[in-house]
């Protein structure tokens, strides 16, 4: 009986401390496409802060939006000042959650696709967003990469009719992120 009752403490033990596990990394990469055949837009943030709860599949990101580096230099400046804003809304966020997250195991190396919704948070809008990704757990680090497309007017963003043929009317979302174990 004595066996059987500390199996018991040791099992409970061993989900409590998988279930405090978060993962965390604040270089985490997202990309975007709003290219069109008259011009190429396809900047880079590496500066992107992420956190998943293992155990609620709680799923948070933040990124700045001055932290997008374009390949031309004007191109920066009219996202930055007149496109996104960047002085009024600094940042995009999303708060969401892994809708099938009990499919990952988090201590078990392997490659599992999941479906996320949350909500996105850019320009000032917040929109509820659904779309999938994929977890990839190896050697005790998380690797998160998502696709996913957001439509420019969803988040109140005009596009001057002057360049509307050269910037595409929906943001073609890339996020790649590496994930260490949240020490506390």
């Amino acid at each position: 009986m004595k066996k059987i009752l500390f199996l018991i403490a040791l099992a409970t033990v061993s989900v409590t401390s998988l279930s405090a596990q978060k993962y965390f990394t604040r270089d985490g990469m997202i990309s975007f496409s709003a290219s069109t055949p008259l011009e190429t837009i396809e900047p880079t943030n590496k500066g992107a802060t992420a956190v998943i709860d293992a155990a609620t599949g709680v799923v948070e990101f933040a990124v700045l939006i001055k932290g997008f580096i374009f390949e031309k230099a004007l191109m920066q400046e009219h996202f930055n000042e007149n496109y996104l804003q960047s002085g009024k809304y600094p940042k995009a966020t999303f708060k969401g959650k892994i809708v099938d997250a009990e499919s990952i195991k988090w201590t078990k190396n392997g490659t599992y696709p999941v479906n996320v919704k949350g909500i996105m948070t850019l320009h000032g809008v917040s929109k509820e967003i659904k779309t999938t990704a994929t977890i990839q757990v190896s050697g005790g680090r998380i690797i998160a990469t998502s696709n996913f497309e957001l439509p420019l007017s969803d988040y109140e963003i005009s596009i001057p009719s002057v360049v509307a043929d050269k910037i595409s009317k929906t943001a073609k979302v890339k996020v790649e992120v590496a994930l260490a174990e949240l020490k506390r």
